[in-house]
């Protein structure tokens, strides 16, 4: 009998080419497979993922003159990628948060990606390009960008499938847990250094034309989705550090 992730796999073999990007009924088909899928069907064990992060925590003490020291985590479970298939085409992966980690604001250049939360809560911010075709911007990268905010809200499993598009759906986007929370990331077609499809990270310079809360801007009320942030790349802090984890699932391939 073939498993949920293998018939992914192959309708995702069937969706995605080089030569032409993807119908709209096409991805339907992808969507409705990856909304049929549990984090059991990867290898996931939602419970497991909770009783592994009692072993994590904080401490504070009080020096000699009953000075407090702020809580401090005293180790912290990173951030897992398990690897499930990849070609050219398009690539297969889930990602395994902890409680409060963070994968930072992201681009994914001229990519589809189709994201099915497996179990937790997670916060998920993401913006597109107000001018996405503009070269000048495109090759200057130290000048900051304007973006506006097109998903800010959480999602707690189980929930349907997010999709953003090359230039629409919150191609930019953060992931942020709020509980454990795992999630299966389909990108079509996948990063390559070889054809320019470069990872870079982002952060929020400033808010143009409102205040941070995006309730009046010069005296007219503007909803938070209209409110451009200027984007600026940077490198990530030193403990963002995503670790190669075991997958643990059926087989996936050809």
């Amino acid at each position: 009998m073939m498993t949920a992730v293998q018939r992914l796999h192959d309708v995702c073999k069937a969706t995605f080419t080089m030569s032409a990007p993807p119908s709209a009924q096409a991805l339907q088909r992808v969507r409705t497979i990856l909304d049929s899928i549990q984090a059991s069907d990867v290898g996931l064990d939602e419970v497991d993922a909770m009783s592994q992060e009692r072993g994590f925590g904080f401490f504070g003490t009080n020096g000699r003159r009953g000075r407090h020291t702020p809580m401090v985590a005293r180790w912290a479970p990173p951030i897992s990628y398990l690897h499930l298939y990849e070609c050219e085409d398009f690539s297969m992966g889930i990602f395994c948060l902890p409680t409060s980690a963070q994968i930072p604001l992201h681009n994914h250049p001229g990519m589809t990606v189709l994201s099915k939360l497996l179990y937790g809560s997670m916060h998920v911010k993401a913006y597109d390009w107000v001018n996405p075709c503009d070269e000048k911007l495109n090759s200057d990268p130290s000048v900051p960008r304007s973006a506006k905010l097109v998903v800010n809200r959480v999602l707690t499993a189980p929930c349907e499938t997010a999709t953003l598009h090359p230039t629409s759906g919150g191609n930019i986007h953060a992931f942020t847990a709020v509980t454990p929370c795992a999630v299966l990331d389909v990108l079509a077609p996948p990063y390559s250094a070889v054809t320019g499809r470069h990872c870079t990270y982002y952060r929020e310079a400033h808010s143009v034309g409102s205040n941070p809360g995006g309730i009046i801007a010069n005296g007219e009320h503007r909803e938070e989705s209209q409110v451009e942030t200027m984007l600026e790349e940077y490198l990530p802090p030193d403990d963002f550090v995503v670790q190669r984890g075991e997958y643990r699932g059926p087989r996936v391939g050809p």
